[in-house]
């Protein structure tokens, strides 16, 4: 017998001709960057992994290997034991990058460069960013200038603009409406002006995700006025960032009317809002009204003002769990107003937290009428309320839910009257749960006819990352600084709040983890489940918001009582996925049909909850299903692309 034949690898990088593992080693004295990075990035690779895939002879006609995406399925098949197909919608999620951009990436990201290639970053792996451009064809346009109208106008950087202007008007209408991802930013805006005014109408209407951002806006401004009127109303995910806003401002009038209405989700941040202001009111009407889940947060706010006049009117009201804050607010004021009137009125749930507001004030006031008359009791929460007042500051609480917490509040000059017996609410009626999003067991019946929520995925489009970048980016609230030179400052409200949510103590019984890699995703299922695992999501979207009926329906793991590991998004620059593990679970899958042609239109997947004892009371299952926790079963659908890991049958 002759010499046992040596097994040659081969890559093909088109153009050129196919090179064995020598020849590509030679190339590393050549100039050519590209290969170079590409042999460095091979002998990262194992052995096993370049025989699995290679074999013998030459691999033209397939997928080059060394992509994320060839990765990841030689990650899958290394880690989950049975041959069930792979599912098409996650590996669709995986990242899109090719072996040369992967490898350049990894590098960068091994020498904490990503940042200075941002933009080239999030192109090409498919990501969620915001760039803030370092120049802009709208710097000091209309400098001193007067009236300036933009209709139908989207997605522009306002740096330097109107600064110095004297008397006129800016109209903002139409303004980025109806957009996907709408990314504004106003800085320096109407700087040093003078009787200057801006009008923001129907601005980021019907978006999905937006971004604007208002820095040193207004700064020293003298007289006029800014007007936010029908404000990103109707968005899906609003971050909103006031930082340096009417900073030093003299009597420049703020309206925020209709601001943030029936918006789902998201963020509103006031930082160093009014400081050192002199007379300058601010308004805020039928602010975030029907919102869910809305934050707002009021951090340095009227610090060192004299004489200013805000007005909460119709502010969150009939919103689902709202989110206040109001921290380091009116430090150090003189003679402040603050009016809060109809305050959170028929709310739901919610927490609202008053720390440092009005401390050390100086003849101040502040009135609160109907705050919190709500028919679910949520958390308010007053520390160190008006702490150090003096002069003839006064704090009045009138027509107030008993269900609060004050501590370390005001002893003198604080009055408390026209208390709420919480136990008188009403609680039979929850306008805010959306028809069909929570059922009962028993609804899951051939011919059944139900409404079926909307199950849309409204969050941008994004991929994973590969696991040998993610592995070197910051994951904590500790890092948010670094997270924000990385994405950009105008990230770091959707970074901290998805960051938060993750670090989030877990529930009792609950395993979770956040991935960020198919990868990692992989790791936690078959921890909780084991190696022989499948996932599932409902097929598509059709029956969002309609009447459905039932057609045959299927148990998982044939209708027994199991657990499983359910993946939700999370909306954060890369593809990111909150898993838990579901313990006392039944799964089932079951045809979507026309109600009135009886054809299928879908395929859904359905999880129903046994064990509820652990929930909240307030949870949206309950004020939909009326009952509470521990009584009932839930069960709901598995949306667009979020899903469920089960052990397979």
């Amino acid at each position: 017998m002759g010499e046992k034949r040596r097994p040659q690898f081969y890559l093909y990088i088109p153009p050129n001709r196919p090179l064995s593992l020598p020849q590509l080693a030679s190339s590393r004295q050549q100039n050519n960057m590209k290969t170079s990075l590409f042999f460095l990035y091979l002998l990262s690779l194992s052995y096993f992994n370049v025989v699995q895939v290679f074999g013998t002879g030459r691999s033209e006609g397939k997928e080059n290997p060394f992509t994320a995406k060839a990765s990841l399925i030689r990650y899958w098949n290394n880690h989950i034991s049975n041959n069930l197909p792979k599912p098409p919608f996650l590996i669709s999620k995986a990242s899109p990058l090719n072996a040369i951009d992967l490898a350049k990436l990894t590098q960068l990201a091994n020498h904490n460069s990503l940042s200075s290639h941002i933009e080239s970053f999030c192109s090409l792996a498919n990501l969620f960013c915001s760039f803030q451009e370092e120049s802009s064809k709208l710097d000091a346009v209309g400098k001193g200038k007067g009236d300036a109208n933009f209709a139908v106008y989207s997605s522009k950087n306002f740096k330097g603009y109107g600064s110095l202007s004297r008397g006129g008007i800016d109209s903002f209408k139409n303004y980025s409406d109806g957009l996907n991802t709408p990314n504004e930013s106003f800085k320096k805006y109407s700087r040093g002006s003078s009787a200057h005014s801006e009008d923001f109408t129907s601005y980021a209407k019907d978006a999905n995700v937006a971004i604007d951002n208002f820095t040193n806006y207004g700064s020293s401004a003298t007289g006029g006025s800014g007007g936010f009127n029908n404000y990103q109303d109707r968005v899906n995910v609003p971050n909103l960032r006031f930082t340096s806003y009417d900073s030093d401002g003299n009597k420049h009038k703020l309206s925020f009317s209709t601001y943030s209405s029936e918006t789902n989700s998201g963020s509103e941040a006031f930082i160093n809002y009014g400081k050192k202001g002199k007379a300058v009111p601010a308004e805020f009407t039928s602010y975030s009204s029907n919102a869910n889940t809305i934050g707002s947060s009021f951090a340095g706010y009227g610090v060192l003002g004299n004489s200013a006049n805000d007005s909460f009117k119709a502010y969150g009201d009939s919103g689902n769990n709202p989110r206040n804050n109001f921290k380091i607010y009116g430090l150090a004021s003189k003679l402040g107003i603050d009016n809060f009137t109809s305050y959170r009125d028929s709310a739901n749930v919610g927490v609202d937290s008053f720390q440092s507001y009005a401390r050390d004030a100086n003849s101040g006031k502040a009135n609160f009428v109907n705050y919190g008359k709500t028919f679910n009791v949520g958390n308010s929460t007053f520390k160190e309320y008006g702490k150090g007042s003096t002069g003839s500051t006064t704090i009045g609480f009138k027509m107030y839910d008993l269900a609060r917490s004050f501590l370390d509040y005001a002893k003198k000059g604080v009055t408390f009257a026209g208390y709420t017996n919480s136990s008188s609410k009403e609680t039979s009626v929850n306008r805010w749960v959306e028809p069909g999003k929570f059922f009962r067991e028993s609804v899951l019946k051939q011919g059944n006819v139900m409404v079926m929520p909307d199950i849309r995925d409204k969050m941008p489009r994004r991929s994973f990352l590969p696991r040998g970048i993610l592995s070197k980016l910051p994951f904590s609230t500790s890092h948010l600084s670094e997270l924000r030179n990385i994405f950009g400052a105008s990230m770091e409200g959707m970074l901290e709040n998805a960051l938060t949510e993750c670090e989030r103590p877990a529930s009792r019984g609950e395993t979770k983890r956040c991935v960020g890699s198919v990868e990692d995703m992989i790791d936690f299922a078959t921890s909780v489940l084991g190696l022989s695992v499948t996932v599932r999501t409902t097929e598509n979207v059709k029956g969002s918001k309609q009447e459905i009926m039932i057609g045959e329906v299927k148990g998982i793991n044939g209708g027994e009582v199991t657990k499983s590991v359910s993946c939700h998004q999370s909306l954060y620059p890369y593809l990111l996925y909150y898993c838990h593990s579901v313990p006392k679970v039944r799964g089932y899958e079951a045809e979507i049909l026309d109600v009135t042609s009886k054809s299928k239109i879908n395929h859904g997947v359905a999880i129903c909850h046994l064990d509820t004892s652990a929930w909240s009371p307030t949870h949206g299952a309950f004020l939909a299903l009326g009952s509470s926790p521990g009584q009932v079963e839930v069960c709901h659908w598995i949306f667009e692309n979020d899903m469920t890991w089960t052990i397979v049958d």
